[in-house]
């Protein structure tokens, strides 16, 4: 699925099974509620918190994959509200980042191996 294929498949889920976006705002404390919930998993996966039961680490790299999907979706939701094509924002941001970086990282010590 290409970037604008989703952004017309959410589109045409949340105009009808979803019945209609919620407004700006609202999604954008979803949007950063589903972070934080990407943030939590990271943080027992990767990181050195500890999940309270054993069993959920199991299932944790299942619910990742969701969560990072959940915040994909409400990413995409802001971007149809608020007409960015995430297709060529993405092109843009790439393209902003390889004049501004191309050398920065190359020389960087720390990112030596």
């Amino acid at each position: 699925m290409t970037i604008a294929e989703a952004q017309k498949t959410v589109d045409d889920w949340i105009n009808t099974i979803g019945i209609r976006y919620f407004n700006e705002l609202t999604n954008m404390a979803i949007l950063m509620e589903e972070v934080g919930e990407v943030a939590r998993l990271m943080a027992r996966i990767y990181g050195e918190q500890s999940f309270k039961n054993a069993e959920l680490a199991l299932v944790a790299k299942d619910e990742l994959s969701d969560e990072m999907a959940d915040v994909l979706f409400v990413l995409i939701c802001l971007a149809n509200q608020t007409g960015v094509n995430l297709t060529e924002a993405m092109r843009k941001n790439l393209e902003k980042k390889t004049l501004r970086d191309s050398s920065r990282h190359a020389s960087n010590e720390k990112l030596k191996r």
